[in-house]
């Protein structure tokens, strides 16, 4: 193929180059880049069919991880993990209560073991919580066959089809969903992913707490 000379072709070839581009371009368009919010997401949510990813509630930062042996993160004793405030405890019930009320249709729930990740799970309060080291904690990834087969293993969670007319819902760590989607959530928050069914998945929005309890009218 000869190359188009650029002085002769510049102005007339790249608008039909950059066509060329998006269409055939063989990586993903940034995550974020065409998304849905609010009622309209909602009404999405009512059909089924997606993923929703939620980081821990609110924690206090004055306390800190240490994890000396394997099962420690499991520990709900503030002076050995970092645990929930009791504002994310009260705001992730707010957000269960939020999500009945609009009637989102949820199948299974699974969490990180992390207590901080499991108590969130059981105070949304929509089913039986199953946890997961599928979306285990980053910092803990070595004991469980390092980063990368972490990563591996919550793609492929994020792109599994839940139920028909149902959506499931983890509750893990910000990092794994960074590293996983580059998609980073605030605490509290879910992200909506969206699975194509050919072993991938792609984000469709977020909720804050306060988004949920917004479209619900639930006073914060």
């Amino acid at each position: 193929m000869v190359p188009l000379d650029p002085k002769r072709h510049g102005r007339v070839c790249c608008p039909a180059l950059l066509l060329v581009l998006v269409i055939f371009w063989p990586y993903p368009l940034p995550a974020e880049s065409a998304t849905l919010e609010g009622e309209i997401l909602v009404e999405a949510l009512r059909t089924g069919g997606y993923n929703l990813y939620f980081r821990h509630e609110a924690t206090d930062w004055s306390q800190t991880d240490q994890v000396l042996q394997p099962g420690d993160w499991t520990s709900c004793d503030p002076a050995r993990i970092r645990q929930l405030s009791a504002s994310g405890r009260a705001s992730a019930i707010r957000t269960g209560k939020a999500m009945r009320a609009l009637a989102i249709p949820v199948g299974r729930v699974y969490s990180s073991p992390y207590c901080r990740a499991v108590e969130t799970a059981e105070a949304l309060g929509l089913g039986q919580v199953e946890t997961t080291v599928d979306v285990m904690n980053l910092r803990v990834a070595d004991h469980f066959g390092g980063r990368e087969a972490i990563v591996a293993t919550a793609r492929k969670r994020l792109a599994g089809s839940p139920a028909p007319g149902r959506n499931d819902v983890y509750v893990a760590h910000g990092n794994v969903a960074r590293a996983a989607t580059s998609v980073y959530p605030g605490e509290g928050e879910a992200l909506v992913f969206m699975p194509r069914g050919d072993g991938g998945f792609d984000f469709v929005g977020r909720l804050s707490p306060n988004a949920w309890q917004r479209l619900a009218g639930i006073a914060n």
